[in-house]
């Protein structure tokens, strides 16, 4: 996918979502470079857990995962972020390996390939481009290689139950019988722990949210008034999600230059701009069965509520 047909999937779906009601704006737009820098700086914050804990299982059973796992040779990860985790994940083979990362950012590629520079034994191929186009393009380009999907830090949680169905579904479809996925989800906790996480009291999450703002008026020409908004986290109890909005305090009218939009917000009328779904270990195997997955292993930290499960394709 190219900057060019980036752009314009980007402002396309700016014009479609902000005049759906109530308003959003998808979380995958939440990533440019500023905002991957952003949530890398989120990951190193106390109160988000997320990042540590599957780390610490990544390390502690990165051994007994590549044991499963005899004839592995290439590897791909969606969302890679800044490339720590797999990092760690390697140092637990000495085996040459592909890693093929596959993110819409092309900061976040940047990162996690210099980082893995470092890993004598990981050539490394980044793709710039949706998860589901990434997969498709590495399927069609099989050759009969042994296959890990990464797909960690909870990222499945961006989506809801048809979507995250839908995609785990289009990764069996790119795998062969025997391939494997390795999955990190953040499990159900008490609210207090997740509206930390959420909406930290450093404000870093609100800037990570705002930022798509930000990109709006830099990239398409929109004069949204950044402090004027302020950023909401609400845990959904009935779906185990927690949802987050851009919600302005004052009414203003709002201009979109490159998709010829004009609409006024009224003062509390919140923007949707991500959802993060929370799992329970057996919700999760269930899932897993019903996109063609069997479970292998599955490691939890409890202090963290975070599970991390090897499948393999049947």
């Amino acid at each position: 996918m190219t900057p060019s047909t980036l752009l314009s999937s980007f402002a396309e779906d700016v014009r479609h979502y902000l005049q759906l009601a109530p308003r959003q704006l998808p979380s995958l737009y939440l990533y440019d470079a500023l905002g991957s820098a952003l949530f890398d700086a989120i990951c190193e914050l106390p109160w988000y857990a997320i990042t540590r804990a599957e780390s610490r299982l990544l390390e502690r059973h990165r051994r007994e995962i590549f044991a499963h796992l005899p004839d592995l040779t290439r590897i791909v990860e969606l969302g890679p972020g800044d490339g720590r985790k797999l990092q760690t994940l390697v140092e637990g083979t000495a085996d040459a390996l592909d890693a093929h990362l596959i993110d819409v950012s092309a900061g976040a590629l940047a990162r996690a390939t210099h980082t893995l520079s470092d890993a004598f034994n990981v050539t490394v191929f980044p793709h710039q481009a949706s998860f589901e186009d990434g997969l498709d393009a590495i399927a069609h380009a099989t050759s009969g290689e042994r296959t890990l999907v990464l797909f960690l830090g909870s990222n499945i949680g961006n989506f809801d139950r048809r979507a995250s169905t839908a995609l785990l579904d289009r990764i069996a479809a790119s795998l062969e019988p025997g391939d494997a996925l390795l999955i990190g989800t953040d499990l159900v906790k008490p609210e207090r722990d997740l509206l930390e996480a959420y909406d930290d009291p450093l404000g870093v999450s609100a800037a990570f949210n705002l930022n798509v703002l930000l990109r709006i008026n830099r990239e398409l020409g929109g004069n949204f008034d950044l402090r004027a908004f302020r950023h909401r986290a609400v845990w959904n109890a009935a779906c185990a999600r927690m949802d987050m909005y851009l919600v302005p305090t004052t009414a203003q009218r709002v201009r979109i230059e490159a998709v010829d939009l004009d609409f006024g917000l009224e003062a509390g009328e919140a923007i949707w701009t991500e959802s993060s779904y929370k799992y329970t270990p057996e919700g999760l195997v269930t899932q897993l069965e019903h996109s063609g997955f069997e479970r292998v292993a599955q490691w939890i930290d409890d202090d963290a509520k975070f599970a991390l499960t090897l499948a393999r394709t049947v």
